[in-house]
């Protein structure tokens, strides 16, 4: 399939995970009947913990319950689901992997990846979080290879770390998944524009969706979007829960890289540390 619609989702998820689930079951179901191909989930979707002790009880195995749940519900609305992120227990282990998930129509779970770059920031006048207390880091760069395209995997604060998205590039990705959770401090400055830039230098589509509203320390941005390779905001969701749909035409973006074919343009023998 070379041209498809896309949804990213937004939403408010709490420490109700039974809630948080039903609310996406239902946006599944919304987006299939929409024409969606493929939905994408924010960070933390099924379970946003308020404590310690909600997060260490609402970390699962994965596969486990909620992907069984999410399996189910791509088998219904025939589409290609993305978990956002979940808790993954380790057993054994006090902290949990943040762990993205796609899932077929046929409700096969074909990719897994955890997050490699955990949010230990103080944002002047913003929360400062330490997410390496809690979560362990994944080590495995991700693409999935699908009849949607080549989708390359990363969570939230990836995003400000290009090479990861470079080798996804390189790697044969056509279209980056960003789930995210971004603070609203962070977000109304660099969310969009780092979205734009990691569209354009790649000459990839951006599937962006994102947490909205008041959680336990901040206030999450929102602004949950689809980025063409050309850098254009195709669609935008800018305030509370819903989807934002776009298309996604992988002959238009091989034109493009074919007009603008910096990723074979490149000159790695000149990029060594000094």
């Amino acid at each position: 399939m070379r041209r498809y619609t896309v949804a990213a989702a937004q939403m408010d998820s709490g420490p109700e995970k039974e809630i948080n689930l039903i609310h996406m079951e239902g946006m599944i179901e919304e987006a299939g009947k929409r024409g969606a191909s493929l939905i994408v989930f924010p960070e933390t979707s099924t379970l946003l913990p308020s404590s310690g002790i909600e997060k260490e009880e609402g970390s699962e195995p994965v596969p486990g319950p909620s992907t069984d749940r999410l399996s189910e519900a791509a088998r219904k609305a025939g589409i290609w689901v993305h978990s956002g992120s979940l808790l993954e227990r380790i057993e054994g282990h006090e902290k949990c992997y943040n762990t993205s998930v796609l899932i077929s129509p046929e409700g096969e779970v074909t990719a897994k990846y955890r997050k490699i770059h955990l949010f230990d920031v103080n944002v002047h006048d913003g929360p400062s979080v330490r997410e390496s207390a809690s979560y362990a880091s994944g080590k495995e760069i991700v693409m999935a290879e699908t009849p949607l395209g080549n989708i390359g995997m990363s969570i939230c604060y990836d995003l400000r770390f290009p090479e990861l998205y470079r080798i996804l590039a390189l790697r044969g990705a056509q279209v980056l998944v960003v789930p995210a959770c971004f603070t609203s401090d962070t977000g109304k400055e660099h969310w969009e524009s780092l979205l734009r830039a990691r569209a354009i230098e790649n000459l990839c589509y951006v599937v962006a969706p994102g947490q909205v509203g008041s959680k336990p320390r901040y206030r999450a941005h929102g602004k949950s979007m689809v980025v063409d390779p050309w850098g254009t905001v195709t669609a935008c969701r800018a305030s509370g829960e819903g989807l934002a749909l776009a298309e996604v035409d992988l002959d238009r973006l091989e034109a493009l890289r074919h007009s603008v074919p910096c990723l074979q343009n490149r000159r790695p023998d000149t990029y060594l540390w000094r």
